[in-house]
């Protein structure tokens, strides 16, 4: 189908605010310790562009899934540590 001259306006959604909102939802879906920092980085610097590009929320939406996500890491390896976790698996 062809648009008949019409053009589709480009997406105004900086591409740091959106890669910040996909790795802080992964972040809270797999426990955070892998895409929790890349989702801080990102929604910070998706934060920073946002008054030329546009995005401020999702940049925010973001970072405070990816901040959330790394602070559960966290304190689930702080939890395990202590109970012990890690000495059936290094032999210790």
């Amino acid at each position: 189908m062809t648009s008949r001259g019409r053009t589709t306006p480009a997406s105004r959604t900086d591409p740091m605010a959106m890669a910040s909102l996909c790795c802080g939802i992964a972040g809270l879906l797999v426990a955070g310790v892998v895409p929790g920092p890349p989702a801080i980085v990102s929604g910070v610097v998706g934060k920073r562009q946002a008054p030329a590009r546009g995005g401020a929320g999702m940049a925010r939406a973001g970072l405070v899934p990816g901040v959330i996500a790394l602070v559960l890491a966290v304190v689930m390896i702080i939890v395990s540590a202590a109970s012990g976790g890690f000495t059936r698996y290094v032999g210790g």
